[in-house]
């Protein structure tokens, strides 16, 4: 694959869950009965170097890495690196929505960052690149890859945030589409050889007029920045009510609600669901897990998020995910001291 010739930047969100300052900060509020305040959402993996290690070795192509702190930075990380612009919270978020403690407001403000290219890829730390990667593989023709594949929702545990997010997104994104119209406007890119069966689904479903949900990754997505611009433009007042709560509610739109926009528009490449990678969710502890390990030491996909959860014997499970990114990423990047 061939290089397209425009910057691509990277913006990763990290939290430290054990910076003291930041736990008095969080503790001055109180989360209500809609909020998910889980200790889960905030622990460290200590494994942040390997996700540069990654990004130095696998896409040394990046023209800027954007990494997104409350303000403490790991003790290893090299300040002086050239690709690297270290952003705190109120360098970029609005001051009435500080401080936060929700993704959902840090998420849904990062095209404000300071210099931040027009493409850009954003992480989570979970998701770390395993293979050589090229720009082609996140942006072709100038538009984000990615799948248009229709799926169906079901909201019912009502402390699932991720889930009503999802529908709160795809209301918003029916009051400014016709699904009918715009898959017959780009259906070549719905009805995609990529998605394999799922293209036959799309073509089944294609004379609705409502989205009712997409499939969805939970890795990197590419977006385009005047994504975030048209939104906010059209449905300030819904993000806005987000972005002032402090910890993850289930009245929240999240991030994917661009993704939605820019598949719902057209502005995208079709790309296979999986081409990218998989999520793997972690449970219990180092024996239940040796899977995970295969993938990182065996390099199997370009890309994966590790997805933490409750009731994990979290210390041993800690230490041999590093062992497993040493084994593939054993050399110091420009990103440490």
């Amino acid at each position: 694959m061939k290089n397209e010739n425009y910057p691509i930047d990277f913006v990763v969100t990290w939290v430290d869950g054990n910076d003291p300052v930041w736990q008095a900060e969080k503790a001055k509020y109180s989360p209500n009965k809609n909020a998910d305040n889980r200790n889960v959402r905030y622990r460290d993996w200590d494994n942040m170097q390997y996700w540069f290690r990654a990004v130095e070795k696998f896409a040394p192509w990046v023209n800027k890495v954007h990494f997104v702190t409350y303000g403490h930075l790991p003790k290893w990380l090299n300040t002086d690196c050239p690709k690297l612009n270290i952003v705190k919270h109120s360098d970029f978020i609005p001051s009435q929505y500080l401080p936060t403690f929700s993704s959902r407001s840090i998420e849904l403000n990062i095209h404000r960052i300071h210099g931040l290219s027009d493409k850009f890829i954003y992480f989570n730390d979970d998701m770390f690149i395993l293979k050589p990667t090229t720009q082609e593989f996140f942006f072709k023709n100038g538009l984000p890859t990615d799948f248009a594949i229709a799926s169906t929702l079901s909201v019912t545990n009502k402390s699932d945030t991720v889930q009503f997010a999802k529908f709160n997104n795809i209301v918003i994104l029916n009051s400014n589409f016709d699904k009918k119209k715009q898959v017959k406007k780009n259906f070549n890119k719905w009805v995609n050889i990529a998605y394999g069966w799922d293209a036959l689904r799309n073509l089944i479903l294609m004379g609705e007029h409502h989205f009712k949900c997409f499939a969805n990754n939970h890795l990197p997505f590419s977006y385009l920045k005047s994504t975030f611009d048209e939104v906010w433009d059209k449905e300030f007042d819904e993000l806005n009510e987000t972005c002032k709560h402090k910890f993850r509610s289930r009245y929240d739109v999240n991030q994917w609600l661009m993704r939605y926009w820019q598949l719902a528009k057209g502005d995208f490449s079709p790309i296979g669901r999986h081409a990218k990678g998989k999520v793997y969710e972690v449970y219990n502890g180092v024996e239940q897990n040796q899977a995970l390990f295969d993938i990182i030491e065996n390099q199997k996909m370009p890309m994966i998020c590790i997805n933490d959860n409750d009731n994990i014997d979290f210390e041993p499970m800690k230490e041999r995910l590093k062992q497993a990114f040493d084994k593939i990423l054993p050399e110091k990047s420009c990103f440490e001291k």
